[in-house]
């Protein structure tokens, strides 16, 4: 399972631990994920995703996991929610 997050695209990055006496050694900063089930209203379903607790604040800061798909960029959501972001915008053209 990667270590990437489906709505922001967060991965793992690289840097160095310094200790005091000022010597470098690799070391890897992980993005913190969580296994969350979010739901859409415009849908009516839940979804399952590995999301970044950043990513969480978002949505509930943007009202919801459709509020904040319409503001996503493409190139950052994961195809599997590329496709629920499509469904959504889908149903909303609908009902216009």
């Amino acid at each position: 399972m990667s270590r990437v997050c489906e709505l922001t695209g967060k991965k793992p990055m690289v840097g160095h631990t310094v200790s005091h006496s000022n010597i470098k050694t690799k070391r890897r900063y992980l993005p913190n994920l969580v296994n969350v089930t979010v739901h859409s209203d415009a849908m009516g379903q839940s979804y399952s995703a590995r999301v970044s607790a950043a990513a969480l604040r978002t949505i509930d800061k943007r009202g919801g996991l459709d509020g904040y798909l319409a503001k996503a960029k493409d190139e950052q959501l994961s195809p599997k929610m590329l496709k629920v972001k499509k469904e959504i915008a889908k149903r909303a053209e609908k009902a216009a």
